[in-house]
């Protein structure tokens, strides 16, 4: 009997190997491929394990175990990536000039000049500027306007007026650090500012002038009277050449291949306070009878002489006024186009 279960154990414990072995060549294998690619770091055993019991007594197979776990050390290198090439820009966002609008680039002594216009308190304006350097620009400007009123009538007096401006600058603009701030010393050294006017009284009309009162003659043949007429003028200046000084932002020309700039532009002319004058022709009275009337320009008789002196008088008053009034404004905005004439 007992050599019968001994053999019996031996038949369980062989076909127990068979099956092992069967379950080990079915089993499928782990990819290389797969193995390359994995680095999750997880880990697959598959096993297959025997139990045999018979008579208290076991026995125990297990298959054997692969770990997919591959490390990425272990892992052939990926050949490295050549760098793409850089894409030119869109054709939208390429520069259009050599340099930006708003770079600075060094431009050859009287390479480029601008022309430009404005409207300022000298007139209406045209100017030239041309580049000397870096930080130097010279400008030449002449400046007009005339306004003549018609004749109109107010409180006894005919009169008409006209107003004229005309005058020719030159300036030297400076631009510190090559800022786009600019100071501009210069000349006015023409200048024909002024308003004047003429005037007729309607015959018999009075008018005041210094706290007097007076009347215009009517005309006469006998006595060779006839009605008082006058001219004046304001010239808006005392030198006919003033030293100028200004300030202000944009460049006459830019530093780039930009055509079109509008600097700004304020400052004063040293030009001396207006000067107010008047001349006086034809007869004046000194009440309205006219009793006691003279030609202005006869000082011997009273009519004349008291004429005269209120004349002398209130023009002193008024140019003392005017003293106090000593520069002349400038400020301008301007349109320029500058272009190159050599390189």
């Amino acid at each position: 009997m007992a050599l019968c279960n001994i053999q019996k154990k031996n038949r369980l414990r062989s076909l127990a190997l068979v099956v092992m072995a069967a379950t080990i060549a079915l089993s499928p294998r782990p990819n290389s491929a797969a193995q390359s690619l994995n680095t999750s770091g997880a880990s697959s055993s598959p096993a297959i394990s025997a139990t045999l019991t018979s008579d208290g007594s076991s026995l125990s197979a297990s298959s054997w175990s692969t770990s997919n776990e591959t490390s990425i050390d272990n892992a052939a290198p990926a050949p490295p990536i050549p760098p793409s090439p850089e894409a030119p820009p869109p054709l939208a966002a390429r520069e259009k000039f050599n340099v930006a609008p708003d770079a600075t680039d060094y431009q050859q002594p009287f390479s480029r000049i601008g022309i430009g216009a404005d409207v300022s308190p000298l007139g209406v304006g045209i100017k030239s500027a041309v580049v000397l350097d870096h930080t130097f620009d010279a400008r030449l400007m002449g400046n007009y306007f005339n306004y003549n009123s018609r004749q109109f009538e107010i409180e006894g007096f005919r009169a008409n007026a006209d107003f004229h401006l005309s005058s020719i600058a030159a300036a030297l603009d400076w631009y510190p650090f090559a800022s786009i701030w600019r100071i501009s010393p210069g000349v006015l050294f023409l200048n024909g500012n002024q308003l004047s006017g003429n005037t007729d009284i309607i015959p018999g009309n009075s008018f005041s002038l210094n706290n007097q009162t007076f009347y215009s003659a009517n005309a006469n043949a006998t006595t060779g009277a006839t009605p008082l007429q006058g001219s004046g003028s304001l010239a808006l200046h005392s030198h006919s050449a003033a030293f100028t000084i200004a300030g202000g932002f944009g460049k006459f020309i830019p530093r780039s291949n930009r055509h079109w700039s509008f600097p700004t532009e304020f400052g004063v002319a040293f030009t001396g306070p207006p000067i107010a004058s008047a001349k006086f022709t034809g007869w004046v009275c000194t009440d309205y009878a006219q009793t006691n009337c003279s030609n202005v320009g006869n000082n011997t008789t009273p009519a004349g002489a008291q004429f005269n002196g209120a004349l002398q008088t209130a023009l002193t008053k008024w140019n003392r006024d005017l003293a106090l009034v000593k520069v002349y404004p400038l400020f301008s905005y301007s349109v320029v186009y500058s272009f190159n004439i050599r390189h």
